[in-house]
């Protein structure tokens, strides 16, 4: 069966309203844009982000509100898309004040094929390192070799393995993994660095993430690989101080593949969360701001013992 999807265009104001036309004509379920959303974004590029494509920032300023529905692309699906287009009208002429956008819609039709494979035709199995094969669960391996198949499915959470920093990440855990170390996964994404070290040896004992959907997503990938995450935390530890505390500390590895503002930051918690001789390994660092965080680093106690660079993005390697 073909879909058609249906973009609103709406304002955040419009939200609720639109939301209770959908509701009076039995649509449920949407995928919502909300242009506060993307204003806080652009706010936080300074905080989070230590690259943001200018193009991209240009495309999000001023944007639009929109809900989008999927509809049958059929008879039925194309008269309820009309009585949407006539509810929409009747809110419209409600809105005196224009608060609510423009309460249109903009209609185009997708493949069922489409809709379900999409991006998933690019993710196919890869090396990383000198021990693991990355594969997506819809692909299938005859030979890994001597590799260890590590299957990931990321989801809408960062890390299928591809980019450089988790790639650079994991190199090092190769190298530093040698069994039964309690681990610390900062920014855990889909979970692929927790999961990498799990297979190498390594206890993943917390995993963190700012994204709750992170931690079900990293949760579900440990199953499928066989790995036990121990325990998962939303939020950001740099800001919530009750939660750094319920991190706990005494760790072996920390991995953290994040952004060079948050690592200098936490800087002096990862040295405190670490044993002595214990190893934080770390990325998602422009190459360009590499020497700023070497630095943060070794301010906060840490000795640098290795740092490598692959495609523009650096990662280190210290020890406390």
């Amino acid at each position: 069966m073909d879909w058609i999807e249906v973009t609103i265009f709406t304002t955040t104001a419009g939200i609720d309203p639109v939301e209770g036309v959908l509701e009076d004509l039995g649509i449920e379920g949407y995928a919502l844009e909300d242009a506060a959303d993307f204003e806080e974004f652009l706010q936080d590029t300074e905080i989070y982000w230590d690259y943001v494509d200018e193009k991209l920032c240009e495309e999000l300023r001023g944007q639009e509100t929109k809900l989008k529905v999927y509809i049958e692309d059929s008879d039925d699906g194309r008269a309820q898309i009309a009585a949407l287009n006539d509810r929409l009208a009747a809110l419209k002429a409600t809105d005196t004040d224009d608060v609510l956008g423009r309460l249109v819609t903009d209609q185009s039709v997708t493949r069922q094929e489409d809709w379900e494979w999409g991006w998933k035709q690019y993710f196919k199995p890869f090396p990383v390192g000198e021990k693991f094969l990355i594969k997506p669960s819809w692909e299938t391996v005859d030979d890994p070799g001597a590799r260890q198949i590590l299957e990931i499915d990321p989801a809408s959470s960062f890390g299928t393995g591809t980019h450089d920093t988790t790639q650079l990440c994991i190199t090092m855990l190769e190298k530093t993994v040698k069994g039964g170390e309690k681990l610390l996964d900062m920014g855990t994404g889909s979970g692929i660095l927790a999961i990498a070290a799990g297979m190498l040896g390594a206890n993943p004992e917390v995993a963190v993430d700012i994204d709750e959907h992170c931690l079900t997503c990293a949760l579900e990938n440990a199953e499928r690989n066989g790995v036990t995450i121990k325990k998962t935390l939303h939020g950001d530890a740099l800001r919530d101080d009750k939660l750094a505390e319920e991190i706990g500390g005494g760790y072996d590895i920390i991995c953290a593949n994040i952004v060079a503002d948050i690592i200098i930051g936490m800087a002096p918690m990862f040295f405190e969360k670490l044993k002595e001789g214990g190893t934080l390994i770390t990325s998602g660092i422009i190459e360009e701001r590499a020497d700023e965080v070497g630095q943060a680093l070794e301010q906060a106690g840490f000795r640098l013992t290795d740092r490598q660079v692959s495609n523009g993005w650096a990662a280190f390697t210290a020890v406390r």
